[in-house]
This record gives structure tokens, C-alpha cells and sequence, in this order.
């Protein structure tokens, strides 16, 4: 294999792929990156065999073939080179010399024949989504994705794919976060989506253009358009397990009130009181009375704080407890300067709500 590419095209390659490699692999192959060099063009390949990324970047192929080279050590050699192009030339041994300007450096590499090879899988479903639309869905539901190992499934957000609409829910079990989004040409399909591949997902989603998402039986690949270039793919396996019935645990009724807050008054203020509580008095009080809530936090050992913000209500006082950062959390990602607040009492959930199709809830905590 011998190629000739542009240095910022490697990196930015490179820079694609590398970040799902974990920094400690049971095999050193994965950490490994994999080059195939084609026609006038150069694949990257890396994988952490649940999830894999796939990029491509134009080249000058002399000869072809394939290898896999150390992905940080050949990112970061890369990314120091001052010349425009990088020569690379692989050998029968597996060692790669890197040539650019007056530098030549040598990594020693595995055969590609020995890296995981890509798992297929039979597409059941296929939706394209703007590449915006989908970066806010997850950027709104994602801080509510379980981190408890003993939960897998909740370990990731579960998407329901309808002929006109996307929803994405994730909960931990003391909250829900859930977003829709009207799509064209959808199919019913619902699958889970682990939070590696979120996290992957939320890194590459920077530019515009359409998403296409395909969906098989147990994985789902992701392609994101490049400004310039071939797009780039994630592929993932699925969360295995059956997601919760959502729908079951969203509070509604005639006993609700609904309550608009001012958004960031409200965030400033929990901010504030959260400085009073620690792990083990991680909650806030929420008065609700007439035209007025107060924001109470009182920790043993470490103080109290009160403030009260004016509010447009006219219902009966409700006292409600939250833990502040689940409060805080929806605030920080919604747009606009209003939410509403829905309560019904002490013990109930709460939920929060905007101007656009969201929707937050919150179990209450038990305070003496």
C-alpha cells in the first residue's frame, strides 16, 4: 500500500474515527485504526465492537491494500506534521513510514485481516432526519439516560420511528425527558440507541444536511453528510431489552396546574440554592402560592437560603421537593424565555413543558 494525502484531510479523517476507541481495549487491535486504500480514495475505519465509525477522505493511491495503525499515535503525528501532504507506504511486515517535507517516521501496524470486520446487518427501516433536528432531539433527552449498570436498557435513548413522527425518550427511573419532531416518509420502528453511540453521535452531528438512519433487527447505522467529503457512518448494535411504557408514567389530568415560569429566573435561583445542599441533602423546596414561588434549600451544617420569584398562579399552596440538578437540567437545553411548570401536589410528579414538543418529568423527593 502507498498513498499520497492531504494532511488536513487525514486528520480531519482521523479525527472522525478515533474517539470510539476506549482508552483501555481487551484486544490492541482495537486500538487500532483501519486504513484501505482504493480507488483515489483512503477508508478509516475504528471500532469498540459495539460501535464503529466509518470515514473517507480522497487520496492519491500508488497501490492498494490495507492495514491498521496505532489511531491516537498516528492522529497525533499527523495532526504535528507542517507539511500539506503525508506520504504513507506499508510494507509486507505491517510497518507504515509516514514521510512529509524532511520528516519520516515509521509505525508498526497489524493486519487489517486480524481487525473485527464490520457486522452486517438486514436494513427493516429507513427515515432521513436534518442533521440539526436530530442534533437537538438528543441534545434534550440524553442528560436523562440511565448510568446504572444494572439497568442496561434504560442505558441509552429509545427512539419511535411513525410515518410522520420521530420521538426520543430516555429516563434514569426518577426522571423522563422526551422530544418529538414531525418527520415525511418515516416507517413504524422503535429501537434503542446505547449512550456510546449517543455520545459518538452528539460529537459528529456539527454540520446541516439530512441524517439517513437504517435500522435492522439488532443494529442501526448512522449517515452524516460532511461540508466537504464522503459522509461519515456510525453503526452501532442496539439496546436489547424492551424499553418501558413511557406513556405510563406521564402525570396529566384536571388536577394539574399549569404554571408559567420564567426560565432563566428560575434556573439562576436553583443555581443559587443548590450552593446550600450536599449529596446527602440533595434537594429543594418548591412553594407554590398565590402570584409568588419560593425556592427554599436548608442543609444541616451548611445553611439555608430563600428567595421568592413572582409568578402569574391562583391555585391552592403546593410545597413540592426536587432534587436542583435534575430541576436544572431541562432549563439548560430549552430555547425561548417561558416554561410552564404542571403540578398536582407534594407526593406527585412533576413535569415541565415549553413552547415546543418537549416534555419533562420529575419525581418528587421525600423531605421530613
Amino acid at each position: 500500500m502507498k498513498i499520497s494525502v492531504g494532511k488536513d484531510d487525514l486528520a480531519q479523517g482521523l479525527q472522525a474515527v478515533q474517539n470510539v476507541i476506549g482508552a483501555r481495549t481487551t484486544l490492541p487491535v482495537l486500538s487500532n485504526v483501519v486504513l484501505v486504500a482504493g480507488e483515489n480514495r483512503l477508508e478509516l475505519r475504528a471500532t469498540d465492537l459495539d460501535v464503529s465509525v466509518h470515514a473517507a477522505v480522497p487520496a492519491k493511491v500508488e497501490s492498494v491494500g490495507a492495514t491498521s495503525l496505532p489511531a491516537k499515535r498516528l492522529f497525533g503525528l499527523v495532526r504535528e506534521i507542517e507539511s500539506a501532504e503525508v506520504e504513507i507506504e506499508v510494507d509486507g511486515k505491517e510497518i507504515a513510514t509516514l514521510q512529509a517535507a524532511g520528516a519520516s517516521y515509521k509505525l508498526h501496524g497489524i493486519g487489517a485481516d486480524q481487525y473485527p470486520p464490520q457486522a452486517k446487518f438486514k436494513e427493516s427501516a429507513k427515515v432521513s432526519v436534518g442533521q440539526g433536528k436530530l442534533r437537538e432531539m438528543i441534545r434534550k433527552t440524553s442528560y436523562a439516560v440511565s448510568q446504572d449498570e444494572s439497568r442496561p436498557v434504560l442505558k441509552g435513548i429509545n427512539v419511535v420511528m411513525e410515518p410522520d413522527r420521530l420521538t426520543m425518550v430516555a429516563t434514569d427511573g426518577r426522571r423522563l425527558a422526551l422530544v418529538e419532531e414531525e418527520i415525511e416518509g418515516g416507517v413504524k420502528a422503535e429501537f434503542i440507541v446505547p449512550s456510546k453511540a449517543i455520545t459518538e453521535l452528539q460529537r459528529l452531528l456539527q454540520g446541516e444536511g439530512e441524517v439517513a438512519i437504517s435500522v435492522g433487527e439488532k443494529y442501526a447505522e448512522f449517515e452524516i453528510p460532511q461540508e466537504n467529503g464522503e459522509p461519515v457512518k456510525l453503526h452501532s448494535k442496539l439496546g436489547e431489552g424492551n424499553f418501558p411504557n413511557y406513556k405510563q408514567v406521564i402525570p396529566g389530568g384536571d388536577k394539574m396546574h399549569r404554571i408559567p415560569v420564567v426560565k432563566e429566573e428560575l434556573h439562576h435561583a436553583l443555581r443559587r440554592a443548590d450552593q446550600i445542599t450536599n449529596d446527602k441533602s440533595n434537594s429543594v423546596k418548591l412553594i407554590f402560592s398565590e402570584n409568588n414561588l419560593s425556592i427554599v434549600a436548608n442543609t444541616p451544617d451548611i445553611g439555608s437560603g430563600r428567595e421568592s420569584l413572582a409568578i402569574n398562579y391562583q391555585g391552592p399552596e403546593i410545597e413540592v421537593a426536587f432534587n436542583p440538578t435534575y430541576l436544572m437540567d431541562p432549563l439548560k437545553v430549552l430555547e425561548g424565555d417561558e416554561i410552564f411548570v404542571e403540578i398536582t401536589d407534594s407526593l406527585s410528579p412533576g413535569v415541565i413543558k415549553s413552547n415546543t414538543p418537549f416534555l419533562y418529568v420529575l419525581m418528587p423527593m421525600r423531605t421530613n
